[in-house]
C-alpha cells in the first residue's frame, strides 16, 4: 500500500510527539543539556519544527551545514502539537483552498503557525513521491513550544553521524536499522494542499 500524499508521521507515544531542529552548538549544546531552551533562543522569532527525522538531515546535511551543527529530537505534549495543528494556515496561497489571495494574507498573519508539506526523503536524501509536514511556531505558539510543551530534549547529532557514515560505506540496511520509527499520528490533521 502506497502512502498518502499528505499524512502526518512521527515517532509519538500516547502522550507526546517527537520533532526535530538543528542549530548551532551555542544553543544546541545548553537546550540538550538543560532540557530548555536557553534565554539566547528567541521566542519572537519563528521557528521550524519537523517530525522526520530524514527531512531534518536534508535540511543539516546530517548535522555538517554552518548554524546547524547540532541536531535536537525535541519531545513535546501531543496536546500542543494538535494546538499548533489546529492554529496552523498553509504557508502559501492555494486556489480552490483559500477563497483568494487577501484572505489567506490576513489568515496567516493572524496564524501562530503555518504548515508547509516538503517532499519527504530517502536515506540518499533523495526526493520521494509523498510529503513530509514542516510546522512553522510563531508568536504565542513559539512561546508555548519552548515554555509549556516540552517533554524531554535529545541530542541526537551522534546519531546522525552514525546513520550518514553507514549510508556512505553503502550500509542502507544498517542505516535503516537505526533510524528513529516514525508511525502516522491518527486524529490530527493539519491543512493540505487540494489536489497535491
Amino acid at each position: 500500500m502506497s502512502t498518502p500524499q499528505h499524512e502526518i508521521r512521527a515517532r509519538h507515544t500516547a502522550t507526546t510527539v517527537t520533532v526535530y531542529q538543528a542549530y548551532s552548538p551555542s544553543i544546541g549544546l545548553p537546550t540538550a543539556r538543560d532540557g530548555r531552551f536557553p534565554d539566547t533562543w528567541k521566542r519572537d522569532r519563528m521557528t521550524w519544527i519537523k517530525p522526520s527525522f530524514l527531512w531534518m538531515m536534508y535540511r543539516c546535511g546530517w548535522g555538517t551545514k554552518e548554524g546547524q551543527e547540532t541536531v535536537l529530537a525535541v519531545e513535546i505534549t501531543r496536546e500542543g502539537f494538535a494546538w499548533a495543528l489546529e492554529h496552523a494556515e498553509l504557508s502559501h496561497y492555494v486556489r480552490g483552498v483559500h477563497p483568494d489571495r487577501a484572505t489567506w494574507q490576513r489568515d496567516l498573519r493572524r496564524s501562530p503557525t503555518r504548515v508547509q508539506w516538503d517532499p519527504e526523503r530517502d536515506l540518499h536524501l533523495n526526493t520521494l513521491p509523498h510529503r513530509s509536514l514542516q510546522l512553522g511556531l510563531s508568536g504565542e505558539a513559539a512561546r508555548r513550544y519552548a515554555d509549556e510543551w516540552l517533554v524531554s530534549v535529545t541530542d541526537v547529532t551522534p546519531l546522525a553521524h552514525e546513520i550518514h557514515a553507514l549510508v556512505r560505506a553503502g550500509e542502507t540496511d544498517r542505516a535503516s536499522a537505526l533510524l528513529p520509527a516514525e508511525e502516522p499520528l491518527t486524529g490530527l490533521a493539519a491543512p493540505v494542499p487540494a489536489g497535491r
